[in-house]
Parts: C-alpha cells; structure tokens; sequence
C-alpha cells in the first residue's frame, strides 16, 4: 500500500471515530433550560458523553433544527406536520413546564399577589398602569399594594413561553386578542424587551414595579416573586408542583402536533402550563440519534428526580413508554 493510500484510510478512520465520539449538541426553549443543565451534569458524570444544550428559544431551536446546524432541538411549540416533513423531523414531548407572572414590588411576598387573566391581559395592554389600581385592588382586597407604576417586560425573542402566555391572554381578554393576538412574538402594545427567560429576570431583579413572565425554575433559583393566579374554575391558585401535577393530569400528550391548550380544567390546576418537545432528525446519522435518544432516556427515567427538584411535571409513565414508541417507529432506536 503506498504512503498516499495509508494517509487516506488513516483520515478515513479519524473521521469515522470523530462521527462516532462527537458529543451531541442542541438548542431551544430557555424554558426548559435550568433541568438540561442539570441533566446534562448528571448524564456526564453516568455516562462520560457532555450533551451541549443552548437556550436560544423554541423559535431559535425550530430554525437551527430545520437549518441542521444542530443536532437535536427543542420546542414548546410543537411544529405541525407540513414542517415535521420538510425538515425530516420527529417530534415528542420530554417534560411539562409551568410559566408564572413574576413582579418586583417591595414589601409583596412571593404568592402574595393574586391576579387573574383578564387584569393581566390590561396590565400588558396599559389599560392598568399603577399598581395599586382598582382592578388588582379587587383581586387582593386588604393587601397594601405599593403606590408605584407598572413596568411592563416581555420577551424580545421568538419564544414558546411567549406563545403560550398570549394564549392565556387572548382566552381571557377578547381586547388582547384584537390588539395583539397570539404568538412566539407579538407586536407588544407596551413594555420592555429581554432575551429569554433569563433575560426577563435580569430586567425584574434590577426594575422595581416590574412584572413579567417566566418558567417557574427561574422564578425558584432567581428568587423572584411570583404572583398567584385565578384558575379556569375561579380558584385562587398558588404556582407548585400540587397545582403543576393538577393540570397535568388532564393534560392531553397523544397529538404530537398541537399544543396542550392554556388555562386547563380543575379545581387545583395551575392555568399557565406547557409540555415542551424534542426535534430529532429522522435522517441523522444512526450513532448520533443513538446518544441522543440514550441522554433522553435517562431525562425520562433517571432524570425525574432531578426535574422534580426544580418544580418541573415529568411526563406521566403511559406517555413515556409512547415516546419510546416513537424512537422504535420513526428512529428505529431503541435506548
């Protein structure tokens, strides 16, 4: 064999030992954020593979997973099926995340606030401007709300979180669903920008009278003060996993293609929830989809513990064994 063929099959080999060892990347939902890094964590000190996951949004994790330039991404809005095609994609849920209106206001104890969706949808229309307006006055009667004005802060980047919030909004106020309707991005009748979830809570922490939204994990690890809400059924519910496992149970994960709708039934539900999901390639290389669909097995069992920890709703078991399901059929995996 010449010197010319050996430095081929040589590079052939590092080639395919660089394909087979790579550590998979991925990107999307900062929602979901907090529990990939902990997973992430866990997984490598189990398993010696670093799963790499980047919190650009489920808008940045739906372009980059149809652009390829990822290798798995993550959406809390699931894609419908024209775009599952194009992209030669499979999607499945992974986890059930809840989203909290979160304030700065001094002297207001975190679920001490109670508001309901018709006088949030006015606070983010600027109908209500100050704090201690009749509307919310009504809704925490004997409370001494702070005498200041509201700042308004939303998010600038596509977002699931975003989606699902105008959701809310739209279903409980028909004057948000005129002025802005629903989306991952809106044309925002007032209020300040921040990218991602943890944009949000750097403008918060530093903005007195402030309100926004975020998934509960940064609420918890930011200690922010998170306002309690009036549910589907005018319960006043406080944001926890009683209240998280509550709308889950009615939850519905068999259509793969539409969102878990906002503000569920039930006495205990929390109205603001989510399940958010993984994009696979269905063409990706076989070793690739293998390591990727090993961490998330692990996310789905090992990791409930861990998802727990931080007030996130792990998926109920029937629904985990349909995501399995899923890998067998379309990625023809198993873990």
């Amino acid at each position: 064999m010449t010197a010319k063929s050996w430095l081929a099959l040589l590079c052939g080999w590092l080639l395919l030992v660089g394909v087979a060892e790579a550590d998979p990347s991925g990107g999307g939902s900062s929602a979901i954020y907090p529990v990939m890094s902990l997973w992430a964590q866990d997984y490598k000190l189990r398993s010696g593979v670093a799963v790499n996951y980047q919190p650009i949004g489920s808008g940045g994790g739906i372009r980059q997973s149809l652009s390829r330039t990822i290798d798995f991404g993550n959406t809390d809005i699931p894609l419908a099926a024209a775009d599952l095609a194009r992209g030669k994609l499979v999607q499945f849920p992974v986890i059930f995340i809840a989203i909290v209106p979160v304030v700065n206001l001094p002297g207001v104890a975190p679920g001490a606030l109670t508001l309901d969706g018709p006088t949030l949808a006015d606070i983010y229309l600027g109908k209500i401007t100050r704090w201690d307006a009749p509307q919310i006055a009504h809704l925490n009667p004997g409370m001494r709300l702070p005498k200041i004005p509201v700042i308004v802060v939303h998010r600038s980047d596509a977002s699931g979180t975003t989606w699902h919030f105008t959701s809310y909004l739209a279903a409980a106020n028909a004057g948000w669903k005129r002025a802005a309707g629903i989306g991952t991005a809106v044309a925002w009748p007032i209020g300040s920008a921040a990218q991602g979830n943890a944009g949000v809570v750097t403008v918060l922490e530093r903005t007195k009278g402030a309100i926004g939204y975020v998934e509960y994990a940064y609420a918890q690890q930011s200690h922010l003060t998170f306002a309690s809400l009036v549910n589907r059924e005018g319960t006043r519910v406080a944001p926890s996993m009683i209240s998280f496992r509550a709308a889950a149970a009615v939850a519905d994960f068999r259509n793969r293609l539409s969102p878990i709708p906002a503000n569920p039934p039930g006495q205990a539900s929390w109205p603001l929830t989510a399940a958010t999901y993984m994009l696979l390639h269905t063409d990706a290389s076989p070793e690739l989809n293998r390591q990727v669909v090993r961490f998330l097995d692990y996310a789905l069992h090992d990791g409930r513990a861990l998802a727990e920890r931080l007030s996130y709703v792990p998926l109920p078991e029937p629904v985990v064994g349909e995501v399995q399901g899923v890998w067998a059929k379309e990625l023809k995996l198993h873990p």
